[in-house]
């Protein structure tokens, strides 16, 4: 099941999420940022447990641009849609919103290609670089890769907030 996470999932999330850290397949978050955006944080739950298994955050950047971020799986739930589940919170959370575009950065760019998104330059999201990237320990030699999805028809979004506004 997904939803919503709850400020008892946090420490549960942050500790998940520090392991890929230590791995080097995403940024570490902190208890701070986390409780802090704790709105933007989908969680992947056992239908009886209610065990985290997994998380996603849809982080809003600007008018019409929202990015995915912190999207991590327990190894030992690999491979059963988990991720995918999450994704697609993250997508329809972002319809409802009226945002029309979402981006990644990522090493499982393959993955993000599966679910729809599409490989772009990275360098056309300065929102993003000058936010995050800034603070992170590989900026200026990132080597994730940037991916983008349009959620929304164009009739549908709003007008401003191209990915370089």
């Amino acid at each position: 099941m997904i939803r919503k996470a709850k400020m008892s999932d946090v420490v549960v999330v942050q500790k998940m999420l520090v392991q890929f850290a230590q791995q080097g397949k995403l940024l570490p978050r902190s208890l701070s940022e986390l409780y802090t955006n704790i709105r933007d944080i989908f969680v992947a739950v056992g239908d009886e447990s209610d065990q985290v298994m997994g998380c996603a955050s849809l982080h809003v950047m600007w008018d019409n641009l929202a990015e995915i971020r912190s999207l991590a799986v327990l190894e030992s739930h690999h491979r059963r849609g988990i991720g995918r589940q999450l994704v697609n919170a993250c997508i329809q959370e972002a319809k409802e919103l009226g945002i029309g575009r979402i981006f990644t950065l990522t090493y499982e760019y393959e993955f993000f290609q599966r679910v729809g998104f599409q490989i772009v330059d990275k360098n056309v999201f300065p929102q993003k670089i000058w936010a995050d990237c800034l603070h992170c320990p590989k900026f200026p030699e990132c080597d994730e890769v940037a991916l983008v999805l349009d959620v929304l028809d164009t009739s549908d979004a709003s007008a401003g907030g191209a990915i370089g506004a």
